[in-house]
């Protein structure tokens, strides 16, 4: 699978969040939690990947086996809907 630069900002920035999890990125992408780190790790400055990965290793929230069913699905309220792969009009 190639990957545009559009999609591996996308696949950072959902690495980065917290209640975005490994199992969500794959079902996007197609990348399992290993192909995602060794993406970060290119992609990000050495610093910035000791940093994310001390964040994240274990983290519950990344994990959805793992994951309190009390911890929904996050949405902000300014993020905006997608529908059939075009962004609505609010």
């Amino acid at each position: 699978m190639i990957l545009t630069e559009k999609d591996i900002d996308r696949i950072i920035e959902m690495a980065w969040e917290d209640r975005t999890t490994f199992d969500a990125i794959e079902i996007q992408f197609g990348l399992k939690e290993k192909e995602v780190i060794e993406l970060m790790r290119k992609q990000m400055k050495s610093s910035s990947f000791k940093m994310w990965r001390k964040r994240t290793n274990g983290r519950t929230t990344k994990h959805a086996a793992l994951r309190n069913n009390a911890v929904g699905r996050f949405k902000c309220s300014l993020q905006k809907t997608i529908s059939h792969n075009k962004i609505s009009k609010r």
